[in-house]
């Protein structure tokens, strides 16, 4: 078989010419010949993981839509929560907030004695309230809790009012936010939902692996995988948007879901994590006995560590729960720290008020640094506006790559009956 090279053939000369001539043509033919067959094995390989891809996005595209539309929801949570309850949220700006312990008095003196005080959350602006999680004996549910959320005035101490927010029968009562967290994290399922939202997770993190080899111009046509094409029909339309949404959305979803793994799975996750290097969770951490010495109280805590670290607004605080537990002060807006993670918690020990270890991207090891940027990722707080805004998008693009992938695997099967497969688009 001849190879034409586009060039006239030689027509004269010796044979020792004719023949020098004809050794860059053969290797010409080999080298292309060789070039035909490697692209025919990464056809093949592509043909695997499309195969791979396909099956991935169908069992678990479904809940990519209810997950990433419940998460561009929740990159906002504050605001629509403060929208749907304005009494609850904002209060007129005083001179200045009044001292942590008369607002912790005036909020142990409001909660019931069966309150179990849990989290406490700082005002981000001059006219929010602050907020407290408790926790309260359930009367539907015997032996459970009902999750409750307390706001407070910061400048007069008055109680804004009370709310429940996780109700230990799962469902009567929970606001919006509340539901959008509980779809967002366990799809609403009550017993199973966290671990099994997470090795969704899992699934769906090697669908966008898959799907970005799949993706890949075996042939270096970059524009054509970069672009939507013009004037394009309704099918190859389709197909247009499925691979340019899901390569422009790629990176941030590889993010979006190894965080919502970290969170869901945090065994494993820190398991994983530890093979390469040491991690350190506060659970390792615990107050020395009492020795006869009363507990220093949280608001004594979130002054302690605000004086030993001073930069920074008060952000949230955690108190102990039993005879060793640790507090946990977190403060925000760190400028000396990375200025895309500029969150610093500090554990601080119930009874001496010893700072026993503190979490932020300037200190651990390598393990503890990248679980640090784990919350920050997924919420899209890492860099600001424009990660919020991204993670959103992506939340958003879930809905389209499933419907689009869908309706392109119906056309391939369409397709299959009438045509080779060699003639479909992908």
């Amino acid at each position: 078989m001849s190879f034409d090279s586009g060039q006239a053939a030689p027509t004269g000369g010796s044979p020792g010419k004719r023949l020098a001539d004809k050794v860059p043509h053969q290797d010409a033919v080999r080298l292309l010949e060789a070039g035909s067959l490697r692209l025919r094995r990464l056809k093949a390989r592509r043909k695997l993981w499309l195969e791979i891809h396909l099956w991935l996005g169908l069992t678990a595209g479904a809940a990519l839509v209810l997950i990433g539309l419940s998460g561009s929801v929740l990159v906002f949570w504050q605001a629509f929560d403060g929208w749907l309850n304005p009494s609850l949220y904002y209060v007129a700006p005083g001179a200045q907030a009044l001292p942590l312990e008369r607002l912790g008095e005036a909020a142990k003196a409001w909660l019931p004695k069966a309150a179990e005080i849990g989290w406490v959350e700082f005002p981000r602006h001059p006219d929010e309230s602050l907020s407290l999680s408790y926790a309260l004996p359930s009367a539907a549910v015997p032996g459970g809790a009902d999750a409750w959320n307390l706001f407070l005035d910061p400048y007069t101490a008055q109680v804004q009012g009370a709310r429940i927010w996780y109700p230990a029968d799962w469902f009567s009562g929970m606001p919006a936010m509340a539901f959008m967290f509980k779809l967002h994290y366990a799809l609403l399922m009550k017993d199973w939902g966290v671990p099994v939202v997470g090795v969704i997770a899992v699934f769906l993190l090697f669908s966008v692996l898959t799907g970005l080899i799949v993706w890949w111009p075996l042939t270096g046509k970059w524009r054509q995988a970069l672009t939507l094409k013009r004037r394009a029909s309704a099918e190859r339309l389709n197909f247009d948007l499925h691979k340019t949404a899901g390569f422009y959305t790629s990176l941030v979803m590889l993010a979006v879901l190894l965080s919502g793994i970290y969170m869901n799975l945090p065994d494993y996750f820190n398991a994983l994590v530890g093979v390469f290097s040491p991690v350190t969770v506060p659970e390792q951490f615990h107050s020395q006995p009492a020795q006869g010495r009363e507990p220093i109280g949280w608001a004594r805590a979130a002054a302690i560590v605000d004086a030993a670290y001073p930069e920074g607004q008060l952000a949230s605080l955690s108190p102990v729960s039993g005879a060793t537990g640790v507090y946990q002060v977190c403060k925000r807006d760190v400028a000396s720290l990375n200025r895309f993670v500029g969150s610093r918690c500090a554990l601080v020990d119930r009874y001496s008020g010893d700072i026993l270890k503190v979490i932020d991207p300037a200190s651990g090891t390598a393990g503890d640094v990248f679980l640090q940027w784990q919350w920050p990722l997924h919420s899209g707080q890492a860099f600001g506006w424009t990660g919020r805004i991204l993670v959103f998008l992506a939340g958003l693009a879930c809905p389209l790559l499933y419907a689009t992938g869908v309706i392109r695997w119906l056309q391939k099967r369409r397709a299959s009956r009438r045509q080779p497969p060699s003639t479909s688009l992908a």
